[in-house]
């Protein structure tokens, strides 16, 4: 079950979301258009429109929109959040004054749309794993300024979050090991500098790598785009109080399989996830 929005979103998280909110309303700017052809005290009824099937996803967004807005407006949804709904079903009513409303409308729906969409691929990834017991994770690909909705999409379509931010979970990458001289020097100087120390993970590419990680105690091993014959060997050498991530490549069509090799893996993470899924179509109408 996904966090609920308001849960999700709490202390810093409002933050970075009313400022991608902010952002979104200044690219647009005032809707001069509006303006000139409604009368402040003018309001509209309308309704937002799924126009195809799938998981609706975003729906709090409205109320966010209009309060950055400062608008006098009434919403309600007409479908649950993370529901999935048919084709050109009503998903929220809104009644907001007509200038601050079709303002509102394309920041409203892109956000919607593309929480959407995530929602709706990781759904298929979610379903492509059921019955292997692996998790499917996400990654940081996400787009600047929407880290924490695309995230929160994800969990709606059955995924789960991987760190939203750098300081949550430490990852040791070649960079990081190779300034350091070794997986164990690094890990040394991260248990040195932080107490008490967040979850360390390392991603690997050898076995070698993989023999060292277990050695230093991290808390979860990335194999990071090894062959399936790899993989099988880099997961045998893993106790199972050191959580397994497999990453690199992986699709709609192998994940499965990946996630099957035995011994198998805690999570599949998948960064198509948020940066190559396609936004779902929805539409804002005119009620009569």
């Amino acid at each position: 079950m996904f966090t609920p929005w308001a849960k999700f979103f709490s202390s810093g998280g409002q933050t970075l979301l009313a400022r991608s909110i902010d952002l979104a309303l200044d690219e647009d700017g005032p809707d001069l258009t509006a303006q000139a052809v409604f009368s402040p005290e003018v309001r509209l009824d309308a309704r937002i429109r799924a126009k195809q099937a799938g998981m609706v996803v975003g729906l709090p967004i409205i109320g966010a929109v209009f309060k950055r807005l400062g608008a006098e407006f009434v919403w309600r949804p007409l479908a649950r959040e993370g529901a999935t709904v048919p084709a050109m079903t009503d998903v929220a009513a809104i009644v907001a004054p007509a200038a601050e409303l079709l303002r509102a409308e394309r920041v409203i729906l892109n956000y919607i749309s593309r929480l959407s969409g995530i929602a709706n691929l990781t759904a298929k990834y979610v379903h492509a794993l059921r019955g292997t017991g692996v998790r499917l994770l996400d990654t940081r690909k996400t787009t600047p300024g929407l880290r924490l909705p695309e995230k929160y999409a994800v969990q709606v379509g059955g995924g789960v979050n991987h760190r939203k931010n750098l300081a949550e979970m430490f990852m040791l990458k070649d960079n990081h090991i190779d300034a350091a001289g070794s997986i164990a020097r690094a890990v040394a100087l991260l248990r040195a500098r932080y107490a008490p120390c967040p979850p360390i993970e390392v991603e690997c590419r050898t076995l070698d790598h993989v023999r060292e990680a277990v050695e230093a105690g991290v808390s979860r091993i990335m194999m990071d785009n090894m062959t399936p014959d790899l993989l099988e060997q880099a997961l045998a050498l893993v106790p199972r109080h050191i959580e397994t991530e497999v990453s690199g490549g992986v699709t709609l069509e192998n994940i499965r399989r990946l996630a099957l090799i035995k011994p198998q893996p805690d999570f599949v993470s998948v960064g198509k996830l948020t940066h190559s899924a396609v936004a779902a179509d929805f539409s804002m109408t005119l009620a009569p």
